[in-house]
């Protein structure tokens, strides 16, 4: 079987017109959205921070490794934001039952309650962002969007 021929080309390469600076400011206009609309609801965290919440109340991430790793953001920065949100009482740290050298992250009840409330603020956001857009054209863009991270999963494996 052939291979395909490449789909870019430095000839005609325009960085304003290239797939990942498309993506990369696709992704700020949805962050500063959801931060808007945060922001415009009285809560006093960043999407970033939403972000996180919402990732720990899924219960499938537990240590600030899980979420550097998921959320693509990196360990300093993690760490920031975990005192953050510390801070504001909504995670605790506590060492964890199953190794000593690791620390898990707990929403508290104030953090469990907001990452509740977190799913229709990023729906409203995403509404805004994605008015004019029809259910076939979402569904279109995220089948894209999974086709190129199963690609890169085949390149970069976990």
């Amino acid at each position: 079987m052939n291979p395909l021929p490449p789909l870019f080309s430095l000839q005609d390469f325009q960085v304003e017109d290239s797939v990942g600076y498309l993506l990369k400011r696709t992704r700020s206009i949805l962050v500063s959205a959801v931060d808007e609309t945060l922001s415009e609801q009285g809560f006093d965290i960043t999407q970033a921070q939403g972000s996180l919440l919402f990732m720990l109340s899924t219960g499938k991430y537990q240590t600030a490794a899980d979420l550097v790793r998921e959320l693509c953001i990196d360990a300093a920065s993690m760490k920031r934001m975990i005192d953050r949100l510390v801070a504001h009482g909504l995670i605790r740290r506590e060492p964890s039952a199953h190794d000593r050298r690791l620390i898990d992250l707990h929403l508290t009840a104030a953090g469990m309650k907001l990452a509740q409330r977190l799913p229709a603020i990023y729906v409203a956001a995403m509404n805004k962002s994605f008015a004019g857009f029809s259910a076939e054209e979402v569904g279109f863009l995220k089948s894209l969007l999974r086709k190129l991270l199963a690609n890169s999963d085949k390149i970069h494996p976990s």
